[in-house]
């Protein structure tokens, strides 16, 4: 048996997929993004058990050292992680390493990929009203001469703007670690990567109004034209001072 406080990556996977309890092995984080690996990465992996199996792995459940990380979980488990939760994207983003399910696994995943329509309808109004907010505190701040604090709701904004472009995508938002990874590799519909980066980038490192301004009435344009007008319109009049002057 492995020596657990030795456990290395190869010899865990080798020793998990002669278990007939394990259904599958998830590879998540760094490792299943490629390019962003570095000498610091370690292998975040699930394991992903049969409902109700017995198994001695689950002596290896909370394993963390710089080599490797593991969850031990049952397939209803890994069925429900993330679903809602921080976890979703390092799941929609995550590498079969083994799949008994029979394609079980493989569809679990492209779940937590894709929201539902209601749902993220729903998230979009959210992170559209919390993008507003934010915006509208900062340029208010801004003009009343509150720099720090125009620059700290700018970056509140952005935060919530990437929240709603990606839930207008149906998708969840990846980790800042992981943004310019997956922009580049899966753009969003109707806007450009540089550009978008450019202005996320620029906003949160100065609160410059006008750029909050221009990059705003692209927004608003956007959520019009998919139903979302309504969380806009009850912003009445306040609207005027987000959009460019």
């Amino acid at each position: 048996m492995p020596d657990q406080k030795h456990l290395a990556y190869d010899a865990f996977v080798e020793l998990a997929a002669a278990d007939p309890a394990v259904v599958g092995l998830v590879l998540k984080g760094s490792q299943a993004h490629e390019g962003m690996t570095t000498e610091h990465s370690d292998h975040d992996l699930y394991v992903v058990l049969a409902d109700g199996a017995r198994t001695q792995l689950t002596r290896f459940a909370g394993h963390r050292t710089p080599e490797l990380d593991l969850v031990i979980v049952s397939l209803g488990e890994f069925r429900a992680a993330g679903m809602p939760g921080f976890e979703r994207y390092a799941l929609a983003r995550a590498r079969i390493v083994l799949d008994r399910s029979g394609g079980v696994i493989a569809q679990i995943l492209a779940d937590k990929a894709q929201l539902a329509a209601d749902e993220a309808f729903h998230e979009a109004d959210t992170w559209l009203d919390a993008y507003a907010n934010s915006l509208y505190r900062s340029v208010k701040n801004d003009r009343d001469g509150k720099a720090l604090a125009a620059r700290l709701d700018a970056a509140d904004s952005i935060r919530f703007l990437l929240e709603l472009l990606f839930a207008l995508d149906r998708r969840p938002r990846p980790y800042n670690k992981y943004l310019e990874w997956e922009l580049t590799r899966f753009p969003l519909p109707d806007w450009n990567t540089e550009l978008l980066l450019g202005a996320v980038n620029h906003i949160s490192a100065t609160g410059d109004a006008s750029a909050q301004r221009r990059l705003f009435a692209q927004v608003e344009a956007a959520a019009r034209q998919t139903g979302h007008e309504e969380v806009l319109d009850a912003w009445g009049e306040d609207l005027h001072l987000m959009r460019p002057q």
